[in-house]
């Protein structure tokens, strides 16, 4: 059964003075993006996205610089108000909320990570992490045992009393997350918040807050404009180009099977070893034409989750064709050599 904790249905948001003019044409005759800014100097920031984000899930947002990525994630807790469409968040029609109703949802269910974190200078890193709970109107000592926990989190033991501007960047950021983390939300909204990072801390961080959204159970949307982060941390990613969606799909079916040529292009330069898995490239063992001489009984066994890493090293050992086995250990496809190329390249057999 769908555990939706987030929908958005038919989702537009056109940037200008005469937007709702710009609207109805674009329902009415169809109107592209350039028409729509000659002729009404509108901008289309985002156009018919749907999506939905189940319980737990990190799904990641990903497109170049003006994609929309960032105008759709600030749809979530309405910075940004829809042109049309729906939006849904933890069961509740985001849009009919009143004024209160919607601070209060942003105050305890929706937590927000930005690429700058904007941390209070004159307040301590525990004061900044027990901000949010200040606003709620949550006691003192409810504030600093919360922080304490928090900073925890994310290894920040001992830092309680510092001020950002003695921390480095990364550790900034890591007092941005316990701060999010602090009202604990159901749902993470993070906007780029690791890109401005050296890789080595951004790895780091990448790992820790996965880490971290397993233990939590934390339902995240991820905005990011670098596909290997994307295909790193997301459990589903969905591609933007022009205030569109182009692709939905896991880091194996993006890397696998792209949509079209502007998704072929970011993922050409993608790894496929731990991303591609033996199920997806194996032959049926029903349809399987042994080789001359090859007796599948003899074959090593493996696992239908195995990667092409794995794949790779398990067929040195052997001349033999891998036998792929389901959940349960059974028999299901085989992959020989061959096959194995196929996938390496990226096609199947």
């Amino acid at each position: 059964m769908s555990d939706s904790v987030i929908e958005l249905q038919n989702v537009w948001k056109i940037f200008g003075d005469n937007s709702t003019e710009a609207m109805r044409a674009i329902e009415t005759r169809g109107l592209g993006k350039p028409e729509v800014l000659e002729e009404f100097g509108c901008v289309v920031g985002i156009a018919d996205c749907s999506f939905s984000v189940e319980r737990g899930e990190i799904f990641c947002v990903m497109g170049l610089s003006g994609s929309g990525k960032s105008t759709m994630v600030r749809h979530l807790n309405r910075l940004i108000e829809p042109t049309a469409g729906k939006i849904s968040v933890l069961g509740k029609d985001m849009l009919s909320l009143s004024a209160s109703a919607l601070r209060d949802m942003r105050a305890r269910h929706l937590g927000m990570v930005f690429q700058h974190m904007a941390l209070l200078p004159h307040r301590t890193v525990r004061d900044n992490v027990g901000f949010p709970l200040q606003i709620r109107g949550e006691p003192k000592s409810t504030r600093w045992e919360v922080s304490q926990k928090c900073l925890s989190m994310v290894n920040l033991d001992g830092y309680e009393d510092r001020f950002p501007r003695e921390l480095s960047g990364g550790m900034q950021q890591r007092v941005g997350l316990a701060r999010a983390l602090a009202s604990d939300p159901e749902v993470l909204l993070m906007d780029e918040p690791f890109s401005a990072l050296d890789p080595l801390i951004r790895r780091q961080l990448q790992e820790q807050f996965m880490s971290l959204s397993a233990e939590l159970n934390k339902t995240t949307v991820f905005i990011t404009h670098d596909l290997d982060e994307a295909i790193r941390i997301g459990n589903r990613i969905a591609i933007m180009k022009d205030g569109r969606i182009v692709q939905i799909g896991t880091p194996e079916q993006i890397v696998t099977n792209p949509a079209d040529d502007y998704v072929r292009d970011f993922v050409d330069g993608i790894s496929k070893l731990k991303l591609v898995f033996a199920r997806s490239i194996m032959e049926d063992i029903n349809t399987y034409q042994p080789a001359s001489g090859e007796n599948l009984q003899h074959s090593p066994r493996a696992s239908h989750g195995t990667d092409l890493d794995q794949l790779i090293d398990i067929s040195t050992t052997t001349d033999q064709a891998i036998v792929i086995q389901s959940d349960d250990g059974v028999d299901i496809g085989v992959i020989n050599k061959t096959t194995l190329l196929k996938g390496i390249q990226g096609g199947k057999a």
